[in-house]
């Protein structure tokens, strides 16, 4: 679920705009220094002053400088699969009113917790650390797309300690964090991805669970298969290929609306799909099992 590229872009821009105003602020400088000469202010303390001018724009520089230099070597980490560096890394920076640090605090938080020699003390309390940093980043920075997605991501993950009733409860609020992510940023595949599983689990909620949701919502949340394909197809539209669950899903959702032509299509694919991390490799295996079953 890559999103370095845009970010890095946009943090780039940002210092930019840091030197830019730093550069405003010496050519009002030097225009002050003429004026000065009109109303008789010391040199000495126009010179205390240039000085300490100086210092906070080449802080500021620095530390912008210092902010890019620390998202890009995260992004490089999470690109690798290194996510206990990763997270390592990004603990460093857990109070940070920064919400590119948190949001990516987050997701490592997240990720960490999926590792297979995790034990279910340290995934719960994984869990709740990255809910906690996802909603932190989003206080932060409302405008942030990727403090949406990861919050709602780890809002539902809570469901899993707290129970079907919260779990259905939350499933709106996922929703509008999700929609909100695919406003700010349009070309993120991955917060239409989860808006198409939103929409696939609800399509196929259990009878019991659709029970619960009647009893909590007066219209309780609904999804249709041809709004999780909506979703799915958009997604691959931004960014063909970039995702092997994307891929699996589709021929899932295709198969459900009985199109077996296009489920074997996009099964194939995510059968295909290169096997590199331990989620394409599950991807694959059921590729495999749902291939056999519509082959069989």
């Amino acid at each position: 679920m890559a999103t370095g590229s845009p970010l890095r872009a946009f943090t780039r821009l940002a210092s930019g705009m840091t030197r830019r105003r730093c550069a405003t602020s010496r050519r009002s400088a030097s225009s002050a220094r003429y004026t000065a000469l009109f109303i008789t202010v010391p040199p000495l303390s126009y010179l205390g002053y240039e000085t300490l001018r100086k210092a906070s724009c080449s802080t500021a520089v620095f530390a912008r400088d210092k902010a890019v230099e620390v998202v890009e070597q995260a992004d490089y980490l999470y690109s690798c699969g290194e996510t206990e560096k990763l997270y390592q890394l990004l603990l460093q920076y857990k109070d940070s009113d920064d919400a590119e640090f948190l949001w990516r605090l987050a997701r490592a938080s997240r990720d960490l917790s999926l590792l297979p020699h995790i034990t279910a003390d340290q995934k719960k309390k994984l869990t709740y650390e990255a809910f906690d940093y996802a909603k932190k980043a989003l206080e932060k920075n409302e405008a942030c797309f990727a403090a949406h997605k990861w919050y709602a991501v780890c809002l539902s993950d809570l469901g899993e300690y707290e129970g079907v009733k919260v779990k259905i409860g939350n499933s709106l609020i996922i929703r509008k964090h999700l929609e909100r992510a695919v406003e700010l940023n349009p070309k993120d595949a991955t917060s239409f991805h989860i808006l198409g599983y939103w929409c696939f689990a609800f399509a196929e909620l259990p009878w019991y669970q659709r029970k619960v949701a009647a009893v909590l919502f007066a219209s309780p949340p609904t999804a249709t298969y041809e709004e999780a394909l909506a979703f799915f197809l958009r997604a691959e539209e931004v960014d063909p290929n970039f995702y092997s669950k994307n891929l699996l899903m589709l021929g899932k959702t295709y198969s459900m609306l009985k199109d077996q032509g296009k489920a074997l299509l996009w099964l194939n694919k995510a059968r295909d799909y290169p096997a590199i991390t331990e989620e394409d490799k599950q991807v694959h295996k059921e590729a495999l099992d749902l291939l056999k079953q519509l082959n069989g």
